[in-house]
C-alpha cells in the first residue's frame, strides 16, 4: 500500500521534504505547482515523483498534505483545501514560522475526518527556491509540531513517524508558546537588524565614511537584515501581538542600558555584559537553527598578488566547496584579513584542517 504525499510550495523546505520522502519504500511524492515551467523543474531535478498545476489532483487520495507556501498564503490554502472531498484520516499540516494564527484558522473549517497539525521545521539556508533543496536541510535541526488537544494522538504519531525521515528532532508545543519563543530568538532579532542598518544608512547619508568603516563585524551581526522583504511583511504583520509585546520588553533594555551610560556606571554595565556571555555560552553552537548558522574561516595571510587563487585551488583540490571569499579591510572584532565561507560544516572543519596544515593561522 502506498503512501501518497502532496507539497504544495516545492521550494527549499517543500523541495527538502520531498528530497527526504522521495524514494522511500512505500511512498510517493506529488508536487503542486503554480505555473508549468516549475512543475517541469521539479521533474527534471528529481525532487517530486509527480508534479501537478492542479489543487484538487495534488490533493486527491493524499494521506499527507505540507502547505509550504509563504505565511500569508497559508490560510487561503488551508480553506481551499477544505473544500475539497479529502481523503478521511489525511493529516494536513504546515511549515509556516507562525503557527497561531493557522492553528485558529484549522478550528474554524469543516474538516471532517481530516487533522490539521501545525509544523515549522526551524532550519534553513541563505539560499532560496528548489534549486537549494537538500536531503540534510533538517538533519540535527529542530521540528515543531503544534496539534490541537483534540487531535488523536495516532494522527499525531503517524506525522511524527512520517517526519523521522528528515532526522530531525521532534519537538511538541502549543502554537502561542511557539509563536511566543519563536518571535524572541528569530523574530525580534530581525527587527533589531534591520532598524540598526537602517539607522547607521541614516548617518551615512550624511558621512559615507559609515559605510566605508562598515565592513568585518558590522555586515556579519546584521547578515538577517538582508532577509526576504516580503516574507518578513507576512510573518511580522502574523506575529503582530506577540512583537508588540516583545519590542516594549527591548526598549526596557535598551532604557537600562542608556540609564548605566548616563549614571556612568561602569561595574553595571560590565555586569550585563558578564550576565550575556555566560548565557550565551550556554547556547549550543553546532546545532542547527531557524537562523542559518554561519560557516566561516578567518585567516591572517600575506596581502599580496595571487593568494586567493591559491587557497582556492588548495581547496578545491582536495574537494572542499568554498562557496565565498572576502577580503576584509576593516577588522574591528574580526580576527583574520580574509573570510572564507561554506554551505556546510563538514567543508569548514576540513578546510580547518588543510588551512592548518599549511602553516597558515586560521580563527574560526
Amino acid at each position: 500500500m502506498t503512501t501518497k504525499i502532496a507539497i504544495f510550495g516545492v521550494g527549499l523546505i517543500g523541495g527538502s521534504l520531498a528530497l527526504c520522502f522521495k524514494g522511500k519504500e512505500g511512498l510517493t511524492v506529488v508536487g503542486h505547482a503554480h505555473r508549468p515551467e516549475l512543475a517541469q523543474k521539479y521533474i527534471s531535478r528529481g525532487v517530486v515523483d509527480s508534479a501537478t498545476l492542479s489543487v484538487e489532483e495534488a490533493a486527491l487520495d493524499a494521506d499527507f498534505i505540507f502547505l509550504c507556501v509563504p505565511v500569508g498564503l497559508l490560510e487561503e490554502y488551508l480553506i481551499q483545501l477544505s473544500k475539497l472531498p479529502l481523503k478521511p484520516g489525511c493529516i494536513i499540516t504546515d511549515v509556516g514560522s507562525t503557527k497561531a494564527s493557522i492553528a485558529a484558522c484549522a478550528l474554524t473549517l469543516d474538516l471532517p475526518d481530516v487533522h490539521f497539525i501545525g509544523g515549522h521545521p526551524m532550519a534553513g539556508s541563505e539560499r532560496s527556491g528548489v534549486e537549494a533543496a537538500s536531503s540534510l536541510l533538517f538533519e540535527n535541526a529542530y521540528y515543531v509540531l503544534t496539534p490541537p488537544p483534540d487531535v488523536p494522538e495516532e494522527a499525531y504519531h503517524s506525522l511524527s513517524s512520517l517526519l523521522l525521515h528528515t532526522k530531525a528532532q521532534i519537538v511538541r508545543l502549543d502554537p502561542e508558546h511557539h509563536d511566543e519563543i519563536v518571535g524572541a530568538i528569530s523574530h525580534l532579532p530581525h527587527i533589531i537588524a534591520v532598524a540598526l542598518v537602517n539607522q547607521i544608512h541614516a548617518y551615512d547619508n550624511k558621512d559615507s565614511l559609515y559605510s566605508t568603516l562598515a565592513a568585518g563585524g558590522f555586515r556579519d551581526i546584521t547578515r538577517i537584515a538582508s532577509s526576504d522583504p516580503v516574507i518578513w511583511r507576512d510573518i511580522l504583520l502574523n506575529n503582530r501581538s506577540v512583537m508588540l509585546r516583545l519590542l516594549k520588553d527591548w526598549n526596557q533594555e535598551v532604557d537600562a542600558f542608556i540609564g548605566l551610560l548616563e549614571a556612568g556606571d561602569g561595574t553595571g554595565i560590565e555586569q550585563a555584559f558578564h550576565e550575556a556571555n555566560s548565557f550565551r555560552s550556554q547556547l549550543p553552537e553546532r546545532r542547527k537553527g531557524i537562523i542559518t548558522p554561519l560557516f566561516d574561516l578567518h585567516i591572517d595571510v600575506p596581502d599580496h598578488p595571487g593568494i586567493i587563487g591559491r587557497i582556492a585551488t588548495e581547496l578545491g583540490d582536495q574537494g572542499i566547496n568554498l562557496s565565498n571569499v572576502q577580503i576584509i579591510e576593516s577588522r574591528e572584532d574580526v580576527p583574520g584579513i580574509m573570510r572564507l565561507s561554506f554551505r556546510q560544516e563538514t567543508d569548514m572543519e576540513r578546510a580547518k584542517i588543510l588551512l592548518q596544515q599549511r602553516d597558515y593561522t586560521v580563527y574560526v
